[in-house]
């Protein structure tokens, strides 16, 4: 499989689990950023994704640049997504066929979302092993 399938895969079999702010482990809970990280270990990317972050705070796309991932401009299945998700609130998802996965504070869990994300895009990262 190629990294992106891999980063599919990886993303897909986490939907159902839970939302936890912080949440680095499917089985306890995952946020954007532990499902980010799930789906990078699995495309082979040993980069850390920053954990260090807040709810609400600027743009951190300057954070995901920094470890090394290179941006796309033509997103493509398996690549992260940041989107603009509400003033001064980001939001990562993975792309996947046919849309997203992403962990929804609202809904308590991870979930994948058919179609076009309602969030403007505000940047997107290519997935590949290291």
């Amino acid at each position: 499989m190629t990294p992106g399938e891999c980063a599919v895969a990886a993303a897909r079999g986490a939907v159902g689990a839970r939302f936890r702010l912080h949440g680095r482990d499917p089985a306890f809970g995952l946020d954007c950023v532990g499902l980010a990280a799930l789906a990078a270990r699995a495309a082979g990317v040993s980069t850390v994704i920053p954990a260090d972050y807040a709810i609400r705070s600027g743009d951190p796309s300057a954070a995901i640049d920094a470890t090394g991932l290179a941006r796309t401009s033509a997103p493509m299945d398996g690549d992260l997504l940041l989107f603009a998700a509400g003033p001064a609130q980001f939001h990562l998802a993975v792309r996947v066929p046919g849309g997203v996965v992403h962990a929804d504070a609202m809904l308590r869990r991870v979930v994948e979302r058919p179609g076009v994300p309602p969030w403007p895009l505000v940047a997107a990262w290519r997935l590949t092993g290291d």
